[in-house]
C-alpha cells in the first residue's frame, strides 16, 4: 500500500474503535512521548485517547535515564501488566528508530492480546541500525500497520558543512501524520452519523461544561481523566 492508503485504513481503524465505545492507546518513549501528550486531552482533540505514560520513560523524570531504560528489553511487562488493553482495541506505538527494547515490547504485548497495533517509525532509519531487542526484530515486523514518517538516520533533516545532521524532523512529521489520521476519522464518523467525543476548548464560554460531560464518559477507561 501506498502511504495515503495506510493513512485512510489507520483513520478507518480509529473511527471504528470510536463508534464501538473503545479507548484508543498511544505509546512513546523520550521525545516520542511528545506526540502521545500531543493528541491527549486539548482542545480539538479525541477525548477516546489514553496515553501509557511511563515516569522513568519520561524526559522531565531523568533525561539520559530515560534513554537507557527504553532500551531494555522486558521492562514492559512492568507496566503493561495494567493497562486494559484486550481484544479488539487499538493501540499506537511510536518509535522513530523502531529498534529499542520498550517500544517493540510494548507492540508485541498489545498485539498478543488482540489489539491491532499501528506504529509510526521510519523505516530507514530502523533498517540502518540493529536492532536492540532480544528477537531481532523492528517495530515494522511486530505492528499491525506501519506508519512510515521518512524521516532521515539520525532524525536530523538539515546538515552542517561539516555533514553533522541538526533540526529533528520527528515531531513534526509525527504530530502532522497523527492529526491527519484523526481528523479523517472524524470526516468518517461524521458521513456515518456518529458522535464524535471532541475537546472543546475550556477557554471558551460553555467549553468546560461541555468537555467535563466528555471526562464523564471516559473516566472508567482512561484513568488519567479521574
Amino acid at each position: 500500500m501506498h502511504e495515503p492508503e495506510i493513512l485512510k485504513l489507520a483513520s478507518g481503524k480509529v473511527a471504528e474503535a470510536v463508534e464501538e465505545q473503545r479507548v484508543i492507546y498511544v505509546f512513546g518513549s523520550g521525545h516520542s512521548a511528545i506526540l502521545c501528550e500531543e493528541l491527549f486531552y486539548r482542545a480539538g482533540g479525541m477525548a477516546a485517547v489514553s496515553p501509557i505514560f511511563v515516569p522513568d520513560l519520561l524526559l522531565a523524570n531523568g533525561a539520559v535515564r530515560s534513554s537507557r531504560v527504553e532500551r531494555l528489553n522486558g521492562y514492559a511487562k512492568t507496566f503493561m501488566e495494567s493497562e486494559s488493553i484486550g481484544p479488539g482495541d487499538l493501540v499506537f506505538v511510536i518509535s522513530t528508530s523502531g529498534r529499542n527494547g520498550v517500544p517493540l515490547d510494548v507492540a508485541a504485548i498489545a498485539k498478543e492480546r488482540g489489539a491491532y497495533v499501528i506504529g509510526l517509525t521510519s523505516k530507514s532509519f530502523s533498517q540502518s541500525q540493529p536492532s536492540r531487542h532480544s528477537s531481532g526484530l523492528r517495530l515494522t515486523d511486530i505492528v499491525s500497520l506501519s506508519i512510515d514518517n521518512f524521516c532521515p538516520v539520525g532524525d536530523g533533516c538539515l546538515t552542517m558543512k561539516d555533514g553533522a545532521a541538526f533540526e529533528p524532523a520527528s515531531t513534526i512529521i509525527g504530530g502532522v501524520i497523527l492529526h491527519t489520521i484523526f481528523a479523517g476519522a472524524v470526516r468518517i464518523l461524521e458521513e456515518k452519523g456518529v458522535e464524535c467525543p471532541i475537546f472543546a476548548s475550556g477557554n471558551i464560554e460553555g467549553g468546560a461544561a461541555a468537555n467535563l460531560r466528555l471526562l464523564e464518559q471516559y473516566k472508567n477507561r482512561i484513568p488519567l481523566y479521574r
